[in-house]
């Protein structure tokens, strides 16, 4: 199982990796119709159904009837793997709408960027209660591919809204933060009104800091 202290995690993100858009394939695999999509596909259906501590690269292979070496003419190794599938889970997360007159339409009847926030955090639990990997995975990676981008500007939009700066939008950034990481051990046992009223004071936190006026 990968670990934020698995001693391979000095290696080169995957997001970082210089190499060619679309690797080389032999000859006898095109059959198969191999891509990088394919495999990472694959790959979360497979964590999904065993977990992440039985994860290998020949049960990956076996699911999409390959050789294990076939696998690695898309990627260098099995972290690599692992971070494209995490990257493509976070794409399940709703994202509130980018841009100011997009984020205003939709928070009508929403509360402002409350109720963007509580839908936000409440996407990242249901990922997190959907894909139980993803939690160890975010603490092995470095979260850096697209869609976790996404996920982190979205969330920089929200805080935008509350009007905090400095000291406060940093604090209120941690706190959301380690909010929704939390909940990563948790998602499957707290029930929804528990996480819901966390929420609500987490939200009420920000809420009653962004009342007060900045001091010099």
């Amino acid at each position: 199982m990968v670990t934020a202290a698995d001693p391979d995690n000095t290696r080169t993100s995957v997001w970082l990796a210089a190499g060619p858009a679309a690797p080389a394939r032999r000859r006898s695999e095109g059959a198969f119709g191999l891509d990088r999509e394919r495999i990472t596909k694959a790959t979360v259906r497979l964590l999904d159904a065993e977990g992440l501590a039985r994860f290998s690269m020949r049960r990956l292979a076996a699911a999409l009837g390959v050789t294990a070496m076939s696998l690695y003419w898309y990627v260098d190794t099995k972290h690599d793997l692992l971070e494209l599938a995490l990257d493509r889970a976070l794409g399940e997360i709703p994202l509130p709408p980018a841009g100011p007159a997009r984020a205003a339409a939709a928070d009508r009847g929403r509360e402002g960027w409350p109720g963007r926030l509580r839908l936000l955090a409440c996407g990242y639990r249901r990922l997190l209660a959907d894909h139980p990997w993803v939690a160890a995975l975010t603490a092995a990676y470095p979260n850096i591919g697209p869609h976790a981008r996404a996920f982190d500007s979205a969330l920089q939009r929200l805080l935008d809204a509350t009007g905090l700066a400095d000291a406060g939008r940093t604090g209120a950034h941690l706190a959301v933060s380690q909010f929704l990481h939390g909940c990563g051990a948790t998602a499957r046992r707290v029930p929804d009104g528990d996480f819901g009223l966390a929420l609500d004071v987490l939200i009420a936190g920000i809420q009653a800091k962004a009342a007060v006026p900045e001091t010099p």
